[in-house]
Parts: structure tokens; sequence; C-alpha cells
């Protein structure tokens, strides 16, 4: 038996393959678990539907983390397929090109405001939504995914390292507000990934280089590394451990001058 067998999860975020959220997806399905799934737009939907296949998922729908009602439409197709949910993986995350490449005080406000909203806010709505679906069933786990940008200032990343400080924030107050429930709310820091996000940050091989030069390990972090530890951290094997950031980056965070 997997880890998180016989558990039902939501996976909100998966891109393409080469997606973290994919490799979260392959491996809660591995372990066990049921897998359903959202995109965003026609062309991702295209991408979706035969990953899905693959793993025997159900898209369960269209969902843009900014439309209440496609929140409230695809957590409606849940509760009406399992009738409650255990797991849910937020991997949403936006800041214009401008906002990675340029001078972060040049930021205006409503870029601010959108990444803020898309990047952290979302999570908040995901887990508000989840939250009667989870309880029903005894509780739940969320996973979200960071990166070290949200603690140190690094380079070309500038709007997004300010987001994922705010949905790291929003980690810890989720965690308070849902505990009593027994849900708990986490992320996962990893390390620089090839993702089709990552290809809008400027010198980003310059990145996984210095990743691999100085990290503990000496090498660079394995797209599967977070899918293994997503499961993990998700399944009950953490029963106790909730409101955390944990860094899956071979090691990278620890590391000084």
């Amino acid at each position: 038996m997997g880890i998180v067998q016989g558990k039902r999860a939501l996976v909100v975020g998966v891109a393409n393959d080469k997606s973290l959220a994919w490799s979260i997806a392959q491996t809660l399905a591995a372990e066990g678990a049921e897998i359903a799934m959202t995109y965003q737009g026609e062309i991702l939907e295209k991408r979706v539907r035969p990953l899905a296949a693959q793993i025997e998922a159900d898209v369960i729908g269209e969902l843009d983390v900014n439309d209440d009602a496609q929140i409230a439409s695809v957590f409606a197709a849940i509760k009406k397929k399992w009738n409650g949910l255990d797991l849910l993986v937020h991997a949403v995350a936006f800041a214009e090109r401008e906002d990675l490449r340029d001078r972060f005080l040049t930021v205006t406000r409503e870029n601010f405001k959108k990444s803020l909203e898309i990047s952290a806010y979302s999570l908040v709505a995901l887990a508000r939504a989840a939250e009667p679906l989870m309880e029903a069933g005894g509780g739940g786990s969320i996973l979200t995914l960071s990166y070290l940008g949200a603690v140190r200032a690094i380079p070309n990343y500038n709007m997004m390292g300010v987001a994922k400080a705010a949905l790291e924030a929003c980690v810890r107050y989720l965690s308070v507000d849902l505990g009593a429930r027994n849900i708990r709310v986490n992320a996962l820091s990893a390390g620089p990934a090839r993702t089709l996000s990552s290809s809008a940050i400027r010198d980003f091989h310059s990145m996984q280089h210095e990743v691999e030069a100085r990290s503990p390990l000496r090498r660079a972090m394995k797209v599967e590394e977070v899918g293994k530890m997503a499961a993990a951290v998700l399944s009950d094997f953490s029963s106790g451990v909730t409101g955390q950031t944990l860094y899956v980056d071979v090691g990278y965070n620890i590391v000084g001058v």
C-alpha cells in the first residue's frame, strides 16, 4: 500500500510535463491516491488532459483562481464526485515578466496587486473552499509551493519573491485557522527547476549552476524529489507537521558566503 492509499487529492497548477505540480500528481497517484486536476484556458487544457490520462486522473474542470464562480464550480464538482476531499495541492503563481527583470522599485500598483492575488490570495480562496469537504472527512492536508526568494533577495526574482513571502505567511495563518479541524497547511520551498514559469527568470541557468556548485549535495534538485517530499508531507506520515515551509533544495538554503 502507498502512503496516501485511498486519499482523494485535488492538484491545481499543472501546466505541462515539466511542472512541479505534475511530479507531485504522479507521485500521489503512484502512492495510491485518487487524483483530480484542473486547467486554465484552452491551451493548458490540451496539455493537462493527456497527462491526466497517464495517471487515470479526472480533469474536474477549468479553474482561474481569480474567478470565485469557477472556484465554487470546481469544489461543487469535487463534492459530487467524492463527497469529500483529503488533499489539496496549490501550485499557482504569477508575476509580469518586467516585474522579474526590472528593478523591484518600478513595479506598478496594479501589477503588485495582481501578483499577490494570484500567487498568495488564491491559496486562501482554495483553502476556504476545501475546508468543509476536508472537515466532513475528519481532516485533510494542504500543500503549496514556494522558493528561497521568499526569504532572501534573489536576483531577477523581485516581485515573485514578495508574493512568495506573502504565500508563506498565508500558510502560517491558515494552519492556525484550520488546525482545530485537523487540516494541516504546509509549503515546500523547492530548488530551481526547469519549468514553464522559470523560463521567465533572467539568468535562470546561472541560478541552477550556483546551486549545483555550492549546495551541500553538490548537485541540482531533481523534480521527482519534490514529488516524493510532497507525498510525504501530505500523507499521515507527517500528521504532526503544519504551518511549515520545508526546503527541498539539496540544502542550498543553509549555505552562507
